[in-house]
Order: C-alpha cells, then sequence, then structure tokens
C-alpha cells in the first residue's frame, strides 16, 4: 500500500453529532483529492459514535485498553495505527474553513526542513460566533502565535500538525496528563525545530465548553495547568470534564 502524505488523526468520546459532520467535510472537499487517511481513535463512546464513522472510509481504533483514559492517550492510539508523514491532530467537534487549503498550506509550509510542527488560527463556528467569543479567540491566538514566534511551541489540540519522524523522537503525548496535553507536546516537538502558524489559515471550533463553563474558567484553567505542565510535567487537573 502506497504511503498517505497525511494522517488526520481524531479522539472521540460521543461525538455522534459533531464527528458525521467533519468527516462528511474531509470526505466531500477532498474528493480523491491528496493522499490521506483518516483514523477515530475512540476512547468508549456509549452513543452512536463508532456507527456514525463507520459509514465512511476511517479506520477505528479503540483506547481504552484498560488504562486511564485521556485524550492525549487517545491520541497516541491513533497515531500508532498511522501510516503518514505528516500527522494531523484535530479534534471532532471542528470544521475547516477549506480542507483543500489547509493541506496545501501544510505541504508548501513543511517543505522548510527546519519546521517540526504546525498550527492555524481556531474561532468559533461562523453561525455561533459572538463578540464575546470573537475577542476571546483574536486574543489567545495571538498569544499562541507570540509563543511559537520566541520559540516556546504552542498549538491547541484543536489543530496540531507535526512530522511523523519527528512524532516517534518525541514519545507521542504523554498520557498521564489530564489537561494541558497539547502544549507539553509543542514544547517537547519544539525542540526538534521550528513550530509555525500556517499562513492564511484557520478553522473552527464549536463554542459549546465556552458557553457551558465560560471563558473565565476556561482561561483560568488553562493557565493553571499550562504552568503545572511547564513546572512539573503535570497537570493541576485530575480531570478534563468532557462537554457534549
Amino acid at each position: 500500500m502506497q504511503r498517505p502524505q497525511f494522517s488526520f488523526i481524531i479522539p472521540t468520546l460521543n461525538e455522534e453529532l459533531l464527528l458525521p459532520k467533519l468527516l462528511r467535510q474531509i470526505f466531500g472537499e477532498l474528493n480523491g483529492q491528496f493522499s490521506y487517511e483518516v483514523i477515530i481513535s475512540d476512547g468508549g463512546s456509549t452513543d452512536s459514535t463508532i456507527s456514525a464513522a463507520e459509514q465512511f472510509p476511517v479506520s477505528c481504533v479503540s483506547s481504552l485498553n484498560g488504562k486511564k483514559q485521556t485524550i492525549a492517550l487517545g491520541r497516541n492510539m491513533g497515531a500508532e495505527k498511522a501510516h503518514g508523514e505528516y500527522y494531523v491532530f484535530v479534534n471532532a467537534d471542528i470544521q475547516f474553513q477549506n480542507v483543500q487549503k489547509f493541506l496545501s498550506a501544510i505541504q508548501t509550509t513543511f517543505r522548510n526542513p527546519k519546521i517540526a510542527g504546525a498550527t492555524c488560527r481556531v474561532h468559533v463556528f461562523p453561525e455561533e460566533e459572538t463578540f464575546t467569543d470573537r475577542f476571546y479567540h483574536v486574543l489567545m491566538n495571538t498569544y499562541f502565535s507570540l509563543l511559537n514566534f520566541i520559540g516556546e511551541g504552542m498549538g491547541r489540540g484543536e489543530c496540531q500538525i507535526v512530522r511523523a519522524d519527528v512524532y516517534e523522537k518525541t514519545g507521542g503525548y504523554n498520557p498521564q496528563i489530564v489537561a494541558g496535553e497539547d502544549y507539553d507536546f509543542f514544547r517537547r516537538v519544539s525542540k526538534h525545530g521550528k513550530i509555525v502558524n500556517l499562513p492564511g489559515i484557520k478553522l473552527y471550533e464549536s463554542p459549546r465548553r465556552f458557553r457551558k463553563l465560560g471563558y473565565a474558567k476556561i482561561l483560568r484553567d488553562w493557565a493553571v495547568n499550562g504552568l503545572s505542565v511547564r513546572k512539573s510535567n503535570a497537570s493541576r487537573s485530575e480531570e478534563w470534564e468532557p462537554v457534549r
């Protein structure tokens, strides 16, 4: 089998509503363009996530394995089944602005051998976006871009792209980190090359977590867990509440 260029790796847990929308977009917009595979790494869904995913030409794996379930473990289990040159880690509750432009930007960006990883700007679904969403996401995107500019390494789990060989060198995500695993992973990726934002590319996420918990609590949790990961390679939170 010819090696695909891209491996989309999508961790899931009870994502029957949003996952099919993402898969329809990927397979519909690409329509045979590019060489890619899609891997669903499920953490024990009790709804119809798996049956919905199997309506598409995807590979499904279970990330339970009798271990404590974390999204980091889910990403790692998906990566174990990946064959691509580039691992594209995205969450199930996102939508691309344009999938073809997204993959084209990856191809162009990674022609530079000094690039180890990449991410992009993240915004709320346009049809659900409020002024508050726009304000906070512009703030967060600017801050994360600054971290990458100074070499700190940052990319939210909604979109993290890495060369397959760099992923192997880092050992992947730390499955013991409940929250802040994305920050920890890209900090280690940054030791193998630059992390950049894909120019002109953005994707959209569901605002469900922001609606339920509020920006103040989420930003506080991010800051506390980020500092804990930086200081002790462990998150402060013992559990990351799924919001569906």
